[in-house]
This record gives C-alpha cells, structure tokens and sequence, in this order.
C-alpha cells in the first residue's frame, strides 16, 4: 500500500491552525528509566480547563504532517499531545518505516506504557476533563489499542484506516463513541474487514460511525504523501 508512496509535506499538510497555538516538544514520562519525548500543542489564550486529545502517527514517525495536524487540532480548541512510540527515529522511505513499526510490534508494552502516561500526562497534570484519541495508519490501530487499553478513561477514539480489532470478546470492553474512516480501495485494510468490525460493535450495542470513502487507498487522509485523495 505504501510502495510508492513517501512522507515529503506538501503545502495544505502544512497549514496554519484556526486560533492562535503555544506548541513545544516536552518530555511527558519516563519509561524504564528513559524520557519519552512528544510534541504538545494548545490554544495560547483559553484559561479554562481544554479537552485533551492523544495524537498518535502514522508507520512514518512524528514527522512534520503530525505535528502540524497537532497545532491544527490545537487551534479547534484541544490540548494535543502527539506521543512518539518510535523513540525520536522519523522514516523517509517506506522500507525504514517498516523497520520502526516492526520494532514497536516486538515490544507493545513499551507502547502501552508510553500511551498510559500520555493519558496520565493529560488527564492529571494538565487537568484536561475529557481525552480522545485520534490515529493514522499504524496509529490507527494504535487509536484503537489505546480505547482498548484506557476502555473506561478515553472519551473518544477516531481510527483513520488502521489495523483492526474484530473479536467480540476484546470489543465489549468499550463504551466511548467511535469513529472509524477507511478507503474502498485499502487492500491492508479491506472492506470485509471493517464490516466485521462494524458488525461486532453493532451488535454489541456500541455508539460507532463507520465511514468507507469510495475510490480512496491507503493514508488517503495524508496530505503530505503520495496516496492523498482530496476529494474523499
């Protein structure tokens, strides 16, 4: 799905966010000992306590296109920490990206320590009421580890084509609205796929909104890579 694709921003990844935004990259958790390291994002004005929103990225890394989706949703009135589960490495080639995600799949709890203190990071030190999750690709489905890990704490989860959870069994353990966005044309993700997700909530009586875009592929939502399809 990736083959010909690369990460190289292209001017509408880059836009400016809506309001005015105060981002840093901070180190949020330690884990095992090491900093885990983020970029956070906020409207530089609103004093009131913000809804937070745990920004997870693409198989690419917390590239440029992340951290501008980051000030982006900032600027719509969220405090926005984009986590790092690649540890500071950022892929250029598809092949390099496949490396970094290989190197995540062969430690998940270490992701899932770094997602929990995300959450923690939000919900305690910065007081934030509500936190959602929103991911990309690889962080998509990282999207919905984390509802599955945080089930009774994450308020919100947005899966933009990830990979999949479809066992009943795992589901259930959900209770916050979802929504799911994927391409026609996904063949990492295919339509069988997402409707027998879609199926397994309804059928547990889960608030989801599944949405599949005719005509579009893999990280069509990317508008910084090579499969971005505007019109969908």
């Amino acid at each position: 799905e990736h083959a010909a694709d690369n990460p190289s921003p292209a001017a509408i990844a880059l836009q400016s966010p809506q309001g005015s935004v105060i981002s840093n990259s901070i180190s949020y958790a330690t884990v095992n000992g090491e900093k885990i390291n983020g970029f956070l994002s906020q409207p530089e004005a609103e004093a009131a306590k913000l809804p937070g929103i745990i920004v997870i990225h693409e198989w690419w890394g917390l590239n440029k296109n992340i951290r501008s989706i980051t000030r982006q949703l900032a600027g719509l009135g969220y405090i926005a920490l984009a986590v790092d589960l690649y540890g500071g490495s950022v892929a250029k080639k598809p092949n390099e990206a496949v490396e970094l995600m290989r190197s995540v799949q062969g430690d998940e709890k270490r992701g899932q320590d770094n997602i929990r203190k995300a959450y923690n990071f939000l919900a305690e030190e910065l007081g934030c009421p509500r936190v959602g999750v929103i991911g990309w690709c690889f962080g998509g489905g990282w999207s919905l580890q984390t509802a599955l890990i945080l089930p009774g704490k994450i308020d919100a989860a947005v899966i933009y084509y990830g990979r999949l959870v479809t066992d009943p069994a795992m589901l259930k353990l959900l209770s916050m609205p979802i929504l799911g966005i994927f391409g026609a044309e996904d063949r990492g993700i295919p339509v069988e796929m997402v409707r027998e997700f879609e199926s397994a909530l309804a059928s547990l009586g889960k608030p989801a909104a599944i949405h599949i875009y005719d005509g579009a592929n893999h990280a069509f939502a990317n508008p910084s890579g090579r499969n971005y399809n505007a019109e969908a």
